[in-house]
């Protein structure tokens, strides 16, 4: 089964990403892990990412998509794959579309897990980072046993700057300018799977289980 997972910050993403994998039995396919593993292994793409970034530059769609392309060939993929953080932008998603052609395959489902903006600023807003060891909190969804103190090793908790409202405003704007077309994109092809990001952990994955089995 291959997969696309959409979704903005906050929605929840990358835990229900670790269920499905752990589920269907499929790698995750970051860009950002994958851009990393390119440049460590020495490729041609991986360094020419690398001298793209070095510069403070966006790393071209024609590399990202090389890089994407590589990994789709590894064996750990025959079975499926689950894209997280890519397309980005319409002409990712249409170079995707022509590379999966030439390997003979497609996407089956775009999941895009959504929820309200108040809900993603409030779950974001409420993160509390420790400063010495780096476990993070929620002061409503998993907050420490004393207010501001972590409960592993008795560090601050505070804030991250990222993690305030005013930046997190301004990551969903660009979140929702880069995502609409995609969105769009994909429905238009009936692949879009609209899931209710809202409720419990659980609740949301059966959602998900539910829109790709049914």
């Amino acid at each position: 089964m291959d997969l696309i997972l959409l979704g903005p910050p906050g929605s929840g993403k990358g835990t229900q990403a670790q269920m499905i994998i752990e589920r269907y039995h499929i790698p995750q396919i970051s860009t950002g892990d994958i851009l990393r593993a390119a440049w460590k292994e020495g490729t041609a793409l991986g360094i020419e990412a690398k001298r793209h970034m070095d510069q403070g530059n966006l790393v071209p769609d024609e590399v990202v998509v090389g890089i994407v392309r590589e990994r789709l060939k590894a064996s750990d993929c025959s079975g499926g794959f689950i894209l997280d953080g890519f397309p980005r932008t319409l002409p990712q998603a249409e170079a995707l579309d022509i590379t999966l052609q030439e390997m003979e395959r497609g996407i089956d489902h775009v999941i895009s897990i959504e929820a309200n903006k108040d809900e993603l600023i409030r779950r974001l807003t409420g993160r509390r980072t420790c400063r010495n060891c780096g476990i993070m909190y929620h002061i409503t969804f998993d907050p420490s046993q004393s207010e501001g103190i972590c409960d592993k090793c008795g560090g601050e908790l505070y804030q991250r700057d990222d993690d305030r409202e005013k930046p997190i405003r301004a990551r969903l704007q660009v979140y929702e300018k880069q995502t609409a077309p995609l969105i769009e994109y994909y429905r238009k092809k009936g692949l879009l799977r609209s899931i209710d990001g809202v409720g419990e952990i659980k609740v949301i994955f059966q959602r998900i289980i539910d829109a790709i089995e049914e």
